[in-house]
């Protein structure tokens, strides 16, 4: 895409650069604007990154104090259109035009008396399309489909000088959609590299491609964003203004217990309200720590810990280097047990930011968990308009108060939220993803907060927990209120020998058949796909020994076209044994079930994906003390930890009360 460069000087004289994407839709609206005029502008439209650079680099000098004629500005804008263009590696023509004849000004004019009602339709798109377009961080061809859905009478180009019109009027910024990263000149910025300003990434992720569109023989595609369309350099980003005021700042001094929550979840849910309401209070730049109960001299050091990083966190917004990093003071963890109940304890956060007319959001890394939240949060709250967002969904344009959506999504949103709830982010693909961090960031308020959501957070969260740079509250117990199961050790010969055998070992046939014979639906999770067939042949011969059907056995993993069903069956006991990878570590519920983890030693297999692989056991309050194995020739670190993090979560539990006692009634 290319745009037009101009000089806009303003009632007061002061004169800055700024470029269209549509001139004539700039030139008609200038005849009713009495708060500046159009002194110069270059002929020949330039691709947008370079445009927008252009203006860039006229205004940083203009900052330094401008004391230019007409004459030097405007020949300083031609050579800033010069520099971006050396800047960029290629050769440009920028023709300067120093006035508009009052032949053109009279045409304009004149086509604004004879096509007033059009104007005036193009006038009320504009309003329209600011308002629509609030809190989103669309591309071009994107902020196009919402424009057509949301004003479905406009015509050819008048989409996008809706656009234009509403860019002039402040309520949509306009930017190239890949930009260089840093501020200064335009050599320094160059060198720097470029980054997407849709996903956050950098120069490593860019690649340079002959581009039809602005006709540059090295326009930048960023790759990593590339499934949800292409970012370039020369493609518009179209920015919505984030909404005035902030939600979190009306909340009650308490919420509504109405939810039927455990002592546990009550708790914890809280804590991580009263987070919401410190958040609300404090300005945006102001750093909201955990409050931790000290001793008076170690009190007095954290505050003064606390003021420092307050003041850099101020320097670093004043001076323009602030990013889009998760800040930790606006983060929240809620650290709950698998079966815990996590969404029922979101339910009051989430009520009451909309019952204080803010917006929710709920993200997660998977598209089958967005199906699976979508009905519950309609039962919970019949009486909100709901938009669910994933690839292919019908609700792609549809801007609604609360939003469930996966990580993926995020990245059309920016200062959308007033609280942003991120599920599993320990999952794939969200975990160790820069890009998906960044947007679920990018996608709350400014004065908005982020509730995170875990059974097994990463190390370097565990870490920010420890160190109080993060609050945190803890769910170390099920509904149920029964402890956790903790896993049992199985020593076992690798599964490559155990294949070589063509025989499973009595060690692992014995506690198979005690869960068979107990009513038990058996996970029996190994490291690779490859395993996956050769267990289920093995198991197979054993079913007899096992007293069940061979037909009750399967395998399933990730590119399977049969995993769904497969996994229906073992839902509706068709199955009894099913053979799978981490594929199935979460999202999977079976209310009695035991689990066995072959080749627990493996790399593949961390002390995250341990926890969530137990945690398939003992859900139901009908079955609360499931059977887990770790079977392996040797103990590993991962494993310990594992175990280690269960024991805790359980003495947590006895010591705060949680647990129930003998003979207590459900």
């Amino acid at each position: 895409m290319k745009a037009m460069v101009y000089l806009w000087q303003k009632k007061n004289g002061e004169v800055e650069a700024r470029f269209s994407v549509d001139w004539e839709a700039c030139e008609r609206m200038e005849i009713t604007r009495e708060d500046g005029r159009t002194v110069c502008w270059l002929r020949e439209p330039m691709p947008l990154g370079i445009a927008e650079e252009s203006c860039r680099l006229f205004n940083f000098a203009g900052k330094r104090g401008d004391s230019r004629t007409p004459d030097q500005r405007a020949m300083s804008l031609r050579q800033s259109a010069e520099s971006a263009w050396d800047a960029a590696g290629e050769k440009g023509v920028s023709v300067l035009v120093t006035s508009r004849s009052e032949g053109e000004r009279e045409k304009n004019a004149e086509w604004r008396k004879a096509n007033e009602t059009e104007w005036e339709v193009l006038s009320a798109a504009a309003e329209q399309a600011g308002a629509c377009l609030q809190g989103r961080s669309l591309l071009r061809e994107e902020a196009m489909a919402m424009l057509a859905k949301a004003l479905p009478t406009l015509r050819e180009r008048e989409p996008l000088q809706a656009l234009q019109l509403s860019a002039l009027r402040g309520a949509v910024r306009l930017a190239a959609a890949i930009a260089p990263r840093a501020a200064g000149s335009a050599g320094s910025r160059r060198r720097q590299g470029l980054r997407c300003r849709r996903c956050g990434s950098g120069e490593e992720r860019m690649r340079r491609t002959r581009c039809a569109s602005c006709g540059r023989s090295g326009c930048a595609v960023c790759e990593a964003c590339a499934a949800l369309g292409r970012s370039r350099e020369c493609e518009l980003l179209v920015l919505g203004a984030e909404q005035p005021g902030t939600a979190l700042a009306a909340l009650p001094p308490a919420f509504e217990d109405r939810w039927g929550l455990s002592p546990a979840q009550r708790s914890a849910a809280e804590a991580a309200y009263r987070f919401l309401r410190a958040v609300g209070e404090a300005p945006a730049s102001i750093a909201v720590e955990p409050c931790q109960p000290l001793a008076c001299s170690q009190h007095l050091a954290t505050q003064a810990l606390r003021l420092l990083r307050r003041m850099l966190a101020s320097l670093a917004l004043t001076s323009g280097r602030s990013s889009h990093a998760d800040h930790p003071a606006r983060s929240f963890l809620l650290w709950a047990v698998t079966g815990a109940g996590k969404t029922e304890m979101i339910f009051p956060l989430l009520d009451a930011v909309l019952r204080a007319g803010g917006r929710a959001l709920i993200a997660t890394p998977r598209r089958d968990v967005v199906l699976e939240l979508a009905p519950r949060l309609l039962k919970a709250f019949p009486d909100v308009r709901q938009a669910v967002l994933y690839g292919g969904s019908e609700d792609r344009w549809t801007n609604a108060p609360l939003t469930i959506a996966t990580t993926h999504q995020l990245m059309r949103f920016q200062h959308s939220f007033d609280l942003v709830l991120v599920d599993e982010l320990d999952a794939f693909p969200y975990h160790n993803d820069p890009v998906l961090h960044y947007a679920a960031d990018k996608a709350r308020r400014r004065h908005g907060a982020t509730v995170l959501l875990s059974a097994t957070p990463p190390a370097k969260l565990r870490q920010r927990i420890r160190r109080g740079q993060a609050g945190c509250a803890r769910v170390p117990v099920r509904y149920h209120r029964h402890p956790l199961p903790v896993p049992q050790r199985l020593s076992l010969p690798p599964l490559s020998k155990l294949v070589q055998r063509r025989e499973l070992p009595r060690a692992l046939l014995a506690p198979i058949t005690v869960s068979v014979r107990r009513g038990a639906q058996v996970f029996v999770f190994v490291p690779y796909i490859k395993h996956v067939l050769p267990v289920v042949g093995l198991l197979r011969r054993a079913a007899p020994a096992l007293g069940i059907r061979t037909e009750e056995i399967a395998g399933t993993y990730s590119s399977d076209p049969e995993r769904a069903s497969k996994v229906q069956d073992f839902r509706q006991k068709k199955l009894r044994l099913l053979v799978t990878t981490t594929i199935l570590e979460r999202g999977v519920t079976i209310p009695k079930s035991d689990v066995f983890i072959l080749g627990a030693h493996q790399s593949t297999f961390d002390d995250a994906s341990l926890v969530q692989m137990a945690g398939r056991a003992g859900r139901s309050a009908d079955d609360p003390f499931g059977r887990v194995y770790f079977g392996s020739p040797y103990l590993t670190l991962s494993q310990r930890q594992a175990c280690r993090q269960i024991r805790a979560m359980n003495r947590m539990a006895r010591r705060r009360g949680y647990l129930r006692q003998e003979g207590e009634r459900a």
